[in-house]
């Protein structure tokens, strides 16, 4: 499959940065869904955020959220008085954590800035899928995704006549098409974040008892 017209690249240090309205940070979006959609109507968001003061996280109702630790000291995430109740430290890169937007969430620094890979994804439209390679390996087919190089260098369908070569803070986004993609690591420290989003799977039907 010819997929060099689907995939867009994009660098870390190029996207706008967006100024939080409490001053506790900025974001610099990477991708949305729909294009151009807002915090109060997509269907999912990726995003790389910058935190520079405690507060707390805005919630989401109807969102599933994965933040990531990209750089800094970390975050501490707590979710006190909650039914679901999150004590959680942010404080190892390229690890990703799943929680629910539902939760109101505090965020506490562990101690300088931290910037965070953040991805959301509204539960009845798409559901998201994380995860961190560092070896060769292949992305399962989805209409939307998004890789996103965390240190060294990677070749992404290394076959091809033309094969993409990404470096750290390098980034390949899609949408609209289904694509499988081989990723090949070109240096012993290379990790790279790769994200998944397809429609949630339909619950099974419960048979009829007669």
């Amino acid at each position: 499959m010819n997929t060099d017209f689907s995939l867009q690249r994009f660098a870390r240090d190029q996207l706008p940065v967006t100024p939080w309205k409490n001053g506790g940070g900025s974001t610099r979006e990477i991708a949305c869904w729909p294009p151009s959609a807002g915090l109060n109507d997509f269907g999912w968001r990726i995003s790389i955020a910058t935190i520079t003061a405690p507060g707390p996280f805005s919630v989401f109702a109807g969102v599933d959220r994965h933040i990531m630790l990209l750089g800094g000291d970390g975050v501490r995430l707590e979710s006190p008085g909650a039914i679901d109740a999150i004590n959680h430290r942010l404080d190892t890169p390229g690890q990703p954590f799943a929680f629910s937007g539902d939760l109101p969430i505090h965020c506490t620094l562990l101690g300088g800035e931290s910037s965070d890979f953040n991805v959301m994804a509204r539960r009845s439209q798409w559901q998201a899928d994380v995860q961190v390679l560092a070896q060769a390996g292949t992305i399962a087919p989805a209409p939307h995704g998004l890789l996103l190089v965390l240190s060294g260098t990677w070749r992404v369908n290394p076959e091809h006549e033309q094969p993409a070569l990404l470096r750290a803070g390098d980034g390949l986004r899609w949408s609209g098409e289904s694509l499988r993609l081989q990723l090949q690591p070109e240096s012993p420290d290379a990790r790279l974040v790769a994200v998944r989003l397809h429609r949630p799977a339909k619950p099974r039907a419960t048979p009829e008892l007669s």
